[in-house]
């Protein structure tokens, strides 16, 4: 086994443990082998860090508008299960992308909700 194919299955391996299917038709290819997360996943993942980025620049989305990227995910997803449309990897990339803006917000709020509810806990000590 060469150095490419020990990597690549190491990323497969820490692919999985972060709970994705890596299901094969579901899946980018780089170089003739499988990218360690789906599309969706992998849309997920540069959502997230690009939510990062803005957060640090201090652009910030409104709850709603977050729980509405997440819901446009979440549609394509039962579109796709209930056979209505099948979905594809370019539309699960970037459904995934929003979905992850929109998590990565919600944790940021909610992280900061709990930073002021200690705040204004320990100041009543």
């Amino acid at each position: 086994m060469g150095k490419q194919d020990s990597l690549w299955l190491n990323l497969m391996q820490y692919g999985k443990a972060l709970g994705c299917h890596q299901l094969q038709e579901r899946s980018f290819y780089v170089l003739g082998y499988q990218f360690f997360v789906c599309a969706r996943c992998t849309g997920v993942i540069i959502g997230e860090i690009f939510a990062v980025l803005l957060l640090l620049i201090g652009i910030r989305i409104n709850i709603y508008s977050c729980v509405l990227l997440l819901l446009i995910m979440g549609a394509d997803w039962l579109i796709q299960y209930l056979d209505i449309l099948k979905s594809t990897n370019i539309r699960r990339l970037i459904t995934g992308l929003l979905a992850g803006v929109g998590l990565t917000y919600i944790y940021f709020y909610t992280a900061m909700l709990i930073f002021n509810i200690v705040r204004n806990l320990t100041s009543l000590f």
